[in-house]
């Protein structure tokens, strides 16, 4: 890495000791030998694999990751997070693979060196509030362990240090970033100290000019009012001693940047923020914090509506105090916070205090002091289990519950409900996308769309104008807003497609009755339509025509008392025509015949129990409010139907072309052995049948058993080549298609 001489320089001598291991040994007391032994392996593999790099201040790259695990260390990290922390850069930059750290160090470390990799590639890139937000969230969500989240802050924090180093073009989107990305995952997490830090570094960066009028604004303040803050600081101290209250009294600055926001959001001038500086009082126990207020209240007035109980009612991150303004001397307000040695760990570390805490209080079983329910049962799971994955799960149910982020292609962030699948990602973006989906890509991979999403990925819908929504979505889509847009559509499609077929039914009535075409929808028949409506119970014509779509009414009925209006009118039926369509008629109904080829959805149902195929004889039965439903003609149910009900019955036949396969029955007996599922699954599979439900039964311990299948044929020829197939398949005692209900889940 150079030559000798160079080492002589005062600066490449601290190159030297900032690249070497020894400068972050001296804070790793708290670990067992073995475990440093193990993280001293991990720095020597490292500085291996960034040899010969060098950072923008001229720096062995080494320096980065060990100032990055010595910030880990400080927060009392185990051995394996510090190994992540050394070995973070490995991957990207190094050409390291993830299989070449789970051989060396381990399959932990290598997943978190991993999700620290992944994390790296996600660029945020857009300003809007809300985008930050996401993008925050599914950073927590993505690392599936808490460990990532703290490496990556311990990265951006030492990053942020050196940014200087940076060319300066690229300062304001990293201290953008750290704004409003990286600082806030600290304040969320409790980090309070990296918390302040990243927001001043951001600040400083981003508005330096800004930065340093204030930083000289509170400079001079500090020295005027350095007596007064001696003095405030001196009468406190005397109050606590009379008292016999052991405290510790530390001073306590406002941020640069806290300043700064407060002058901008509520427009105040530096002369106007009051609250700068503050004490923060450590006493030996909750009481103590309560009594302290007291003694502080009887010293300084306090100022009313600033006082804040965080002790009682903890803030999510696990912060507690008590906060209290006063107006001490000359009239100038100090801020008190008053709080456990405890609580200044938490307050200070957060998430991370649970390994700081049992590091400082090994002996402290019962971890009362702590306090917050929320970091107690941390410190419990992490104590009971040592489970890394089990310990992040239960920091997330406080952090961001049930959410998965994905990414547009154009890099925007979704929230969506875990378990949300791609139907539910395309009807997020856009009803018009969610109707129109059909098919779609993962990171790049085509995928079915019932799959679910993974946090981080990258969803690609792909539409289809004449593509429409499948009823079958909504057995897994999982948003209310997809679920809804859904049966929207299902719904409209329904009414429109009953109206048609209505509108087919009443003109072939009509025809039967010798009127060509029903009248139009013109000024001079409007009083009729009304009578019409008037004697139908409906509000308009399209109604009525649904309603004979879905066998609300009757085509013929209606038909006859239009005949009647249109002779009161003056128009007769046409004789030529009511001969030719009587002759013609259908002879069991007293309506024409309707041809299906398969397109009709909503409207049209092929009945379950006897589940026809074209080139089945069939019988249409309008059903009440169910639209037409196809039976075979040697159906029982239907049967039964026609003596009770002949009268809703109409012709239907198959068109010659039908454009889909259509669903039956398949019950297959077979001798009981191995494999002969299988078997049966390829002889059906061989005749091109789809397999779409199998029901075995409970018999399976019997010598023989009936398979139910479920199958999509094209026609009667097609079922029959698919029952002989099966016929000829070895252990098949008989395969015939079923003519029960058993295997109507569809």
């Amino acid at each position: 890495m150079g030559s000798t001489p160079h080492l002589t320089s005062p600066a490449a001598a601290a190159n030297a000791v900032a690249a070497s291991f020894a400068g972050l040994t001296a804070k790793l007391d708290y670990l067992s030998p073995s475990d440093v032994e193990q993280v001293r392996l991990a720095y020597r593999f490292a500085d291996e694999a960034h040899l010969g790099q060098m950072r923008n201040n001229g720096e062995p790259y080494i320096t980065h990751p060990i100032a990055v695990a010595a910030q880990c260390a400080e927060w009392k990290l185990d051995a394996q997070a510090l190994m992540s922390a050394l070995l973070h850069d490995a991957i990207e930059d190094c050409g390291v693979t993830k299989t070449e750290l789970i051989e060396k160090f381990g399959s932990p470390v290598a997943e978190l060196v991993d999700g620290l990799t992944k994390l790296d590639k996600l660029q945020f890139n857009t300003r809007e509030e809300n985008q930050a937000e996401s993008f925050r969230k599914m950073l927590l969500a993505m690392a599936r362990d808490v460990r990532v989240i703290l490496i990556k802050l311990a990265d951006r924090s030492h990053n942020m240090r050196t940014l200087s180093d940076m060319p300066r073009a690229k300062w304001g989107r990293i201290a953008s970033e750290t704004l409003d990305i990286y600082a806030p995952i600290a304040h969320r997490l409790g980090l309070n100290q990296t918390y302040r830090e990243l927001q001043d570094l951001s600040f400083r960066h981003l508005r330096p000019w800004r930065y340093s009028i204030l930083a000289k604004a509170v400079a001079k303040a500090r020295s005027r009012r350095r007596d007064l803050i001696q003095k405030v600081q001196k009468e406190v101290e005397t109050v606590f001693a009379t008292a016999n209250m052991p405290v510790r009294i530390a001073g306590r600055e406002k941020t640069l940047y806290s300043i700064y926001k407060k002058m901008d959001d509520k427009h105040l001038s530096f002369a106007q923020v009051t609250d700068i500086y503050g004490f923060r009082v450590l006493v030996p126990n909750v009481t103590d914090c309560y009594t302290a207020l007291g003694l502080l209240h009887q010293l300084y007035k306090p100022v009313p509506g600033k006082f804040k109980d965080h002790i009682a009612i903890a803030k999510v991150n696990g912060y507690q105090s008590l906060h209290t303004t006063l107006v001490g001397p000359a009239g100038i307000n100090v801020e008190f916070q008053m709080r456990t040695e405890a609580m200044h760990v938490v307050a200070e570390s957060g998430v991370a205090a649970h390994w700081l805490y049992k590091v400082n209080n090994p002996e402290d079983a019962s971890n009362d002091r702590l306090g917050t329910k929320w970091l107690q049962s941390l410190l419990d799971i992490q104590d009971e289990t040592r489970d890394a994955a089990e310990f992040w799960d239960h920091v997330k149910v406080d952090l961001f519950p049930d959410a998965v982020y994905v990414f547009t292609p154009k890099s925007q962030i979704m929230a969506l409900p875990r378990g949300a699948t791609v139907v539910d990602f395309a009807y997020a973006i856009h009803s018009n996308v969610g109707d129109r989906t059909t098919a779609a890509r993962i990171n790049g991979e085509q995928v079915p769309l019932r799959t679910e999403l993974k946090n981080g990925d990258v969803v690609e819908v792909v539409t289809a104008p004449v593509s429409t929504p499948n009823p079958a979505w909504l057995g897994f889509v999982r948003t209310g807003r997809a679920r809804s847009k859904i049966r929207h559509h299902l719904k409209t499609m329904a009414q429109t497609e009953s109206e048609s077929l209505g509108s087919k039914l009443l003109t072939q009535a009509l025809r039967a009755e010798g009127i060509e075409g029903f009248p139009d929808d013109d000024p001079s028949y409007s009083a009729l339509w009304d009578k019409l409506l008037r004697f139908t119970g409906n509000r308009t014509r399209e109604e009525l025509l649904t309603d004979i779509g879905l066998g609300k009414r009757i085509a013929n009925i209606v038909a006859k008392r239009l005949v009647t209006l249109l002779a009161d009118t003056g128009e007769r039926p046409d004789a030529l025509l009511l001969t030719r369509e009587r002759f013609t008629a259908h002879e069991s109904t007293s309506l024409g015949s309707i041809t299906l080829d398969g397109s009709e959805n909503a409207s049209v149902q092929f009945a379950p129990c006897c589940r026809p195929i074209p080139g089945d004889a069939i019988v249409g039965y309008l059903g009440r409010g169910e639209g037409l439903v196809v039976h075979r003609e040697e159906c029982q149910v239907a049967r039964k139907l026609q003596n009770k009900d002949s009268e809703r019955f109409i012709g239907v036949e198959w068109s010659d072309e039908p454009i889909r396969p259509f669903k039956t029955g398949v019950v297959v007996t077979v001798n009981n052995g191995k494999g002969v599922l299988a078997k049966v699954a390829a002889a059906l599979a061989s005749a091109e049948a789809d397999i779409l439900h199998i029901d075995m039964g409970q018999d399976g311990v019997q010598d023989a058993s009936d398979l139910r299948f479920l199958v999509a044929v094209r026609d009667t020829a097609h079922l029959e080549t698919a029952l002989r197939n099966l016929r000829r398949t070895p252990s098949v005692l008989r395969a015939e298609r079923s003519s029960n209900t058993a295997t109507n889940n569809s």
